[in-house]
């Protein structure tokens, strides 16, 4: 956890942009949640289609509803708000993907519905032109059923 912390320097909550200088990317997120009562399942793969592979990246998650106060993460993620986890993606070779991600999240208490935001919080220096695929927001229902994106 030690290196998620230097990967995600500066303040926690706001996507880190690149300044253009590094390489180009184009990073994109591709999963599933589900919710059952006050239980929220996320599996996500970041992938790179290029043109340059980026070493590693950081992806955030946001919540519409509170997270319980104990959670046990994966490895390489971290808590950054009652409503947010930042996760390390991995090395992101060029037209390859990173580490697959599961988060089993604990909500302070059940909710009908929770709105999940999935999105960069640090670009590991990478250019990434197109948000389109690497910006998602999914309504997710109690009804256990699983939503893609």
């Amino acid at each position: 956890m030690a290196g998620l912390l230097a990967l995600g320097a500066g303040v926690p909550g706001s996507a880190q942009a690149s300044t253009g200088d590094g390489p180009e990317a184009d990073v994109a997120y591709h999963g599933r949640v589900a919710l059952s009562g006050a239980r929220l399942r996320i599996w996500l793969v970041p992938e790179n289609d290029g043109p340059a592979a980026v070493p590693n990246a950081t992806l955030r998650v946001r919540l519409s509803a509170e997270l319980a106060d104990r959670q046990q993460l994966s490895e390489g993620c971290a808590r950054a708000g009652s409503r947010e986890v930042v996760c390390e993606t991995g090395s992101l070779p060029l037209h390859g993907r990173g580490r697959h991600i599961a988060l089993l999240l604990e909500l302070r208490e059940p909710a009908p519905e929770v709105a999940v935001r999935v999105d960069t919080w640090w670009d590991g220096g990478a250019l990434d032109r197109n948000h389109t695929n690497n910006e998602h927001v999914v309504l997710a229902l109690d009804t256990g059923d699983t939503y893609a994106f």
